[in-house]
């Protein structure tokens, strides 16, 4: 049974992709800040397929101790790792403040970049052909009003992915970047129905992302059939134009 580390877990994305990769046999080592009813049913249908860890990613100098000495040792073997954790700092640019934006970057890329480097380290140790797989977002790609900071936080990761990918494709480690359209989910929230209507009317399909469309696209990703893609930006965003 293949091993993967997802985290943002408990809700949305993060449930979706979680869900994929148990029905199709791996083991899902999840990772999130709460444990809500819908993670907490899953765990207890899938007991053998799905392990929790309570983590907060701003917690960047705890990674290796929590998530990694007692979590996913080095006994077990890590096949992929999916970063979907994010949090948003929407607000227009002459707005920016330096607290806000260093807490959105401690989360949405100082930590994946270290969860990155310990997985990394446990696929070598394990000599696994692994996969690593950010969830990147179109702001990166078209913009947005109010998006710049949280855009610029997944635009580091795809530079990052892209840079990994060069560095450790001799041994057959794979890194990319899945890029998300707009979905229904909790940082979506906030925006009016207009709003979402607006932005959904700029993509061909005319409609939001299918978080389903994403799982399975990262469990391609992560599996032997996607061998020889690395380094790249997989939109699946409704065509966003």
């Amino acid at each position: 049974m293949n091993n993967v580390m997802i985290t943002g877990v408990s809700k949305g994305l993060g449930l979706e992709i979680a869900k994929i990769f148990i029905k199709n046999d791996w083991k899902v080592w999840g990772v999130s800040r709460t444990l809500t009813p819908e993670l907490e049913e899953l765990i207890n249908v899938y007991p053998n397929n799905i392990r929790w860890k309570k983590f907060d990613l701003s917690e960047t100098e705890d990674v290796n101790e929590t998530l990694f000495k007692h979590f996913v040792n080095f006994d077990t073997p890590l096949h992929a790792f999916i970063n979907n954790a994010a949090i948003a700092y929407d607000d227009i640019v002459t707005n920016l403040k330096t607290k806000s934006l260093e807490e959105m970057f401690r989360v949405n890329t100082f930590t994946p970049m270290m969860i990155t480097k310990y997985s990394i380290r446990n696929m070598l140790y394990n000599n696994v052909q692994g996969s690593v797989i950010h969830i990147s977002s179109i702001s990166v790609h078209t913009g947005y009003k109010g998006l710049a900071m949280y855009a610029s936080s997944k635009g580091a990761l795809e530079a990052f992915s892209k840079n990994t990918a060069r560095e450790w494709g001799e041994r057959k480690i794979r890194s990319n970047c899945i890029v998300a359209g707009f979905m229904e989910t909790s940082m979506s929230s906030t925006l009016s129905d207009i709003q979402k209507s607006r932005i959904y009317k700029r993509t061909s399909l005319k409609t939001e992302t299918s978080k389903n469309s994403i799982a399975e696209t990262a469990l391609f990703l992560s599996s032997d059939k996607a061998r020889s893609i690395t380094g790249q930006n997989i939109h699946v965003d409704s065509g966003t134009i």
